[in-house]
């Protein structure tokens, strides 16, 4: 996950990061900066394998085509290496100074219904969808090649546990798409926090899968996200990636955010990268 970076850096670090074995790098999008989707079409020109993505995308304040357009064109031009992270999105001043809150519930409800367009736009024509906040009708007018990833390239969603709870609706968008990253909500309600433990965060797993089970989807090729720092600065977890393997992840991705965003910092997102991904015991 690359905390900063300008287009050429971040398509820099995606060549590099792919010669010394890391299975991906990710961005974070911004509402005004860099746009997330070009920098990673930037570097699906200049790479093969290594897989491409964000880290996360707020869908809610997207329209959907406009997502499934940028997501769309990633996918074919890195012939099927993209996959997006979405939630509801981190409210800050980069966003409501250009955007008003519109409050949980209707992100929420915007979200699902962005990922629904999402999917049946990606899945071919005809396409219609009714909802709330957004709508679609069958076209043929110049549309684009279907991506290259089949259905659609893969989503994973923020999961938030709220301990206590008897129904869990962010679980529940989790497990219907392709990928978590869990989180467990604090007493106050409102704020997310990673599983920073093994217990923690298998338990939410463990949610996770029983949902899945009900609705007749396989545990078996869903992306479970462990998001951590192995130079224990940023977020600091118990044990070692092999750990959170043997409890149900099934990626672990460097998160470097406390580095500074300077030329020491660049100098030092390079020495990690080149030092390649943390595999051992």
């Amino acid at each position: 996950m690359v905390p900063f970076a300008d287009p050429h850096q971040f398509t820099e670090l995606a060549v590099l990061g792919e010669r010394h074995g890391w299975d991906g790098i990710f961005t974070w999008e911004a509402l005004w900066g860099t746009d997330a989707w070009v920098a990673l079409g930037a570097s699906a020109m200049v790479t093969s394998s290594i897989r491409l993505g964000t880290l996360l995308t707020p869908a809610a304040r997207h329209r959907p085509w406009d997502l499934a357009s940028r997501v769309g064109t990633v996918d074919r031009l890195s012939k099927g290496r993209a996959v997006m992270s979405v939630g509801l999105g981190a409210l800050h001043d980069g966003w409501l100074a250009f955007e008003a809150d519109e409050g949980r519930a209707t992100r929420a409800e915007k979200l699902d219904e962005c990922l629904a367009v999402y999917a049946g736009l990606m899945q071919g024509q005809p396409f219609t969808f009714e909802g709330r906040h957004y709508s679609a009708r069958p076209t043929d007018f110049m549309l684009p090649p279907p991506p290259e990833h089949r259905p659609y390239p893969p989503v994973w969603v923020v999961g938030a546990h709220v301990p206590g709870r008897s129904r869990q609706p962010s679980l529940e968008r989790a497990a219907r798409w392709d990928g978590v990253l869990p989180t467990v909500v604090g007493d106050a309600g409102n704020q997310g926090k990673p599983p920073y433990d093994l217990e923690s965060y298998a338990e939410v797993l463990h949610l996770v899968r029983a949902l899945r089970e009900d609705i007749g989807l396989p545990w078996d090729g869903y992306d479970r996200i462990v998001e951590a720092d192995s130079s224990g600065e940023f977020v600091r977890l118990e044990g070692a990636p092999r750990d959170w393997e043997e409890v149900g992840a099934t990626w672990w991705v460097e998160s470097w955010w406390s580095l500074p965003a300077d030329g020491v910092g660049v100098a030092e997102l390079h020495r990690r990268v080149q030092a390649g991904p943390p595999r051992g015991d």
